[in-house]
């Protein structure tokens, strides 16, 4: 009689959502960090009077650095499963490509730019949205199994 063995390895769309998740993790951690984002001291809750921005390029606020951790947070836990790391990828590109939509659309010296986006965010998002509906699209749910000495015929 033989025991089920439980595989521990994870589908090329898991480890995609574990990376993805990982990385806004880091980028949200990263928003909290004086010298790594620059002009900290006038980092805000949100809205467009925030000057903050990570690496000098990408304006960031306290809301925006938590919109990260919590993308983050939720592509490690999606990445448990093949099904919820495709919806999270899929999910998660939908909602960057929204965000791109609307900072073409918003004036960045208002209140409704609240969470707050400059140019190089907007652009930042159209690539993020793209590439994690690519991912949701393009890679497998199934983690590739090969039989070990599998064409080899039996040894004497």
């Amino acid at each position: 009689m033989s025991t089920p063995v439980r595989s521990t390895a994870r589908s090329p769309v898991q480890l995609a959502a574990l990376v993805v998740g990982a990385t806004f993790l880091l980028v949200g951690v990263l928003g909290f960090v004086p010298g790594v984002t620059t002009d900290y001291a006038s980092l805000e809750w949100a809205g467009h009077h925030s000057h903050a921005q990570l690496f000098g390029i990408f304006t960031v606020s306290v809301l925006h650095n938590i919109v990260h951790l919590a993308f983050g947070v939720l592509g490690v836990l999606a990445a448990a499963t093949a099904g919820l790391a495709r919806t999270y990828l899929l999910g998660g590109g939908l909602i960057y490509l929204v965000l791109w939509v609307y900072g073409l659309l918003v004036d960045k010296d208002t209140a409704a730019n609240f969470v707050p986006l400059n140019t190089a965010d907007d652009w930042l998002h159209l690539g993020l949205g793209l590439g994690m509906i690519a991912l949701g699209i393009a890679l497998p749910r199934v983690v590739a199994t090969t039989r070990p000495n599998a064409g080899q015929g039996r040894r004497r």
